[in-house]
């Protein structure tokens, strides 16, 4: 082969890679991240409590009931989009819902919450996300729907929305609520 044509084989490589690419991207849904822990049991961790540094909260304190883990951060802007949406439509899950604040300061956490909002029951502190890289964490926002025996029912990457509450974690928790304890 021509030592010349080497480069132009190169490009035409790369422009078969990137055409693929773009490809995928329009056809699937980017967002849909598979977790390899769904239905499997969730980590366990005791995390600092966002306004009680020296109290930790976990799974011990959740077990025998369902809740929404709800990972964010104060330099997430997506974060600050969904938030209207759990202020209004977080309590309507009838769980409690756990913010996972996510590498993060916590001053300025506790900064941000008191700007637009704290929609949380319990926020906790991961300050340099080792339990996120437990749960498969990308980034923020993500939420985890766990159930009371502490399986992870329900992962969703991105903004919650109120599409995602109502057609999707309120069936789940419907059929989890209906579901025998033992």
């Amino acid at each position: 082969m021509n030592a010349r044509m080497l480069p132009l084989l190169g490009f035409g490589l790369l422009f078969a890679l990137l055409g693929f690419g773009l490809w995928y991207v329009r056809d699937h849904d980017i967002t849909e991240i598979p977790s390899p822990l769904l239905g499997k049991t969730a980590p366990t961790y005791a995390l600092p409590q966002l306004d009680a540094p020296d109290t930790s909260f976990g799974t011990a304190q959740l077990m025998g009931k369902p809740y929404l883990l709800h990972v964010f951060a104060s330099w997430c802007f997506v974060c600050r989009a969904e938030n209207p949406i759990l202020m209004t439509k977080g309590k309507r899950l009838g769980v409690p819902l756990i913010g996972f604040d996510y590498k993060d300061d916590p001053s300025d956490a506790r900064l941000w919450l008191q700007q637009f909002g704290n929609p949380y029951d319990v926020v906790i502190s991961d300050l340099d996300g080792t339990v996120g890289i437990d749960f498969g964490v990308y980034g923020a926002p993500e939420s985890f729907l766990i159930d009371g025996k502490g399986v992870i029912r329900h992962k969703h990457v991105g903004a919650m929305t109120d599409e995602v509450i109502e057609s999707e974690l309120i069936p789940l928790l419907d059929r989890i609520r209906q579901e025998p304890t033992k």
